[in-house]
């Protein structure tokens, strides 16, 4: 069993970048953020992906991120970094930086803008895995890449040994669950749902765990529903699924203002910065900010959740 595939297990929440109101990294933000997830007992985190607004980060702002994350973190549990970008070359350069930086594994896209099928997937993932020492997982998120990782694609990969598990991100439980029946062929295989929704049912079935982004905010409420999950007591863990099921009903306060993702990452912003956690509701430009109304709605939701 490698290393990672030993350490890696449970919430492994996809961490908000904080930002200043001059749109730079709030570093003192992100080490609380960090301490709150840890205190959370969170098994894992995740830095530079979806949640983490990458996409909207400048190279030097992605490098700040990583120093915080691994200088805080401090070995208490795997720290997992995003490559994201358009290309392979791209993506080989953010894995070296991350390599630097002093994280345990690299969650890795498929190339993205020009069009790619199965066979250039592969060879990308072939590609990086050959530049880097640090294990990988595929991030499998077709909504925002426009391809898909194929089952028969990830589990060469697998068969390989240049990916060790997959985030999936693809909403297609259907196929998550035949990547879990594909294990035991592959008992080191590393399999985290990306749902927020449906922790509790991806446990049931096998997952190693959960990436959930409304674990910023409520850290400690997925911790519950894993480790009532992990005891077997399943009531409780449909129990805390249905308590974040209705919290994550912020991420739609925005709606009809400005996009999904805009609502969904301020959303998360705001309830961190209405807990105390973070300075600002700062989202990476071009998104939208919440405005007052808006933000109330979150405060609300918050006090239901009993969080405030």
């Amino acid at each position: 069993m490698s290393v990672l595939a030993s350490r890696l297990h449970g919430i492994v929440p996809p961490l908000s970048t904080p930002l200043t109101e001059e749109f730079e990294i709030d570093t003192k933000s992100l080490e609380r953020l960090i301490a709150f997830q840890l205190e959370a007992g969170v098994h894992g985190i995740f830095a530079l992906g979806s949640t983490g607004e990458v996409a909207f980060l400048s190279d030097k702002q992605r490098a700040t991120v990583l120093d915080v994350v691994v200088r805080c973190v401090a070995g208490q549990v795997p720290v997992l970094a995003g490559t994201i970008d358009m290309t392979t070359a791209r993506i080989i350069e953010h894995a070296r930086a991350a390599e630097q930086a002093g994280v345990n594994g690299l969650v890795v896209t498929a190339p993205f803008y020009t069009r790619v099928g199965q066979a250039e997937i592969s060879e990308h993932f072939r590609l990086v895995h050959a530049a880097v020492e640090l294990p990988l997982l595929a991030y499998d998120i077709p909504v925002a890449v426009h391809s898909k990782i194929e089952p028969g694609t990830l589990l060469q990969l697998v068969k390989e040994q240049v990916v060790q598990g997959v985030k999936d991100s693809s909403g297609d439980e259907a196929n998550f669950r035949g990547l879990l029946l594909a294990r035991e062929s592959y008992p080191d295989f590393l399999a985290f749902t990306g749902s927020e929704l449906l922790v509790d049912a991806a446990l049931m079935i096998g997952a190693s765990g959960a990436v959930p982004g409304l674990g910023n905010v409520d850290p400690a409420g997925y911790v519950r529903l894993y480790e009532a999950a992990r005891a077997g007591d399943w009531q409780a863990a449909r129990q805390e699924q249905e308590r974040l099921y209705r919290l994550f009903e912020i991420i739609k306060v925005g709606l009809g203002r400005m996009a999904i993702g805009s609502s969904a990452m301020g959303a998360f912003k705001t309830a961190l910065q209405l807990r105390g956690i973070i300075a600002t509701n700062v989202v990476g430009r071009p998104q939208l900010r919440l405005n007052a109304a808006e933000t109330e709605q979150i405060r609300q939701a918050l006090h239901t959740a009993q969080l405030l």
